[in-house]
């Protein structure tokens, strides 16, 4: 069988596994953009409009937006790539029983970032329609929002995967989600322009993925198109990706290969 026929293996098995669940998944992915938006891009922003002087002269619902789907692919990716990995290597070993298989370790990690990458794809596709809804976006560029959206999950999850197959226990998650999705979900450009805070702060976030997905998916969605900029933060998160499979390659290899 070809590579990618072997790839295809765990995707089905985890198809099979998400129909048991994907009510409540979908249930979410539709009232989390809802809700958000409401509160913050409609409720916040009425007081935003009236106090602020954001670029361009856009509503606070135009700028959040785009920050909250990316931001959502962040979350959303951070946490099926940390239990749900280390769940299929020490509790639930799923894994395993896929390389009983003739299965090899790089199939089993790229068909679970295919499922990955097919739940950042459906929430995505949910949030944009949302956001469209309530008139958040101002250009037809603004669909390539929702693959530059897929990039930013994908940057997470293949990172937290590496991890993931790493670490011997889960505590680590828990500090994962405190101290660097957290401050990245609130200083990354997604709530306010990055250039308000102080200038280290405003470097750091500068390297974040995040940031990166932000700025490009407001770009799209505003049709504030820069090339070169553009470009720059579409290769940085292509970077993010490719480095992060490699690390999910290596560690899965010490930690399935007997």
């Amino acid at each position: 069988m070809t590579s990618l026929a072997l790839a295809l293996r765990p995707l089905e098995f985890f198809f099979t596994q998400y129909k048991r669940v994907w009510r409540g998944t979908a249930v979410t992915s539709v009232v989390t953009p809802v809700v958000y938006l409401l509160a913050l891009g409609v409720g916040l922003g009425v007081f935003v409009d009236r106090s602020a002087n954001l670029p361009d002269g856009i509503s606070y619902l135009e700028f959040v937006a785009p920050g909250l789907m990316a931001a959502t692919a962040m979350q959303l990716a951070t946490f099926e790539a940390s239990w749900p990995v280390f769940s299929a290597i020490k509790w639930d070993r799923q894994y395993h029983a896929m390389l009983a298989t003739p299965l090899r370790v790089r199939d089993v990690m790229l068909g679970h970032q295919a499922f990955f990458l097919f739940r950042l794809l459906l929430t995505a596709t949910v949030y944009f329609v949302v956001i469209a809804a309530f008139g958040a976006v101002s250009s037809p560029l603004g669909v390539l929002a929702i693959p530059v959206t897929v990039l930013v999950g994908l940057s997470f999850s293949a990172a937290i995967a590496a991890w993931a197959a790493h670490t011997q226990t889960e505590v680590s998650f828990v500090a994962i989600f405190r101290f660097l999705i957290l401050p990245m979900f609130l200083f990354s450009g997604t709530f306010f322009p990055i250039s308000t805070l102080p200038r280290p702060l405003e470097f750091v976030a500068w390297l974040t993925p995040l940031w990166h997905g932000v700025t490009l998916c407001r770009d799209l969605m505003l049709g504030d198109i820069s090339l070169g900029h553009d470009l720059m933060h579409l290769s940085y998160l292509l970077a993010c990706v490719t480095v992060g499979l490699l690390l999910a390659g290596l560690t899965y290899r010490r930690r399935l290969v007997v």
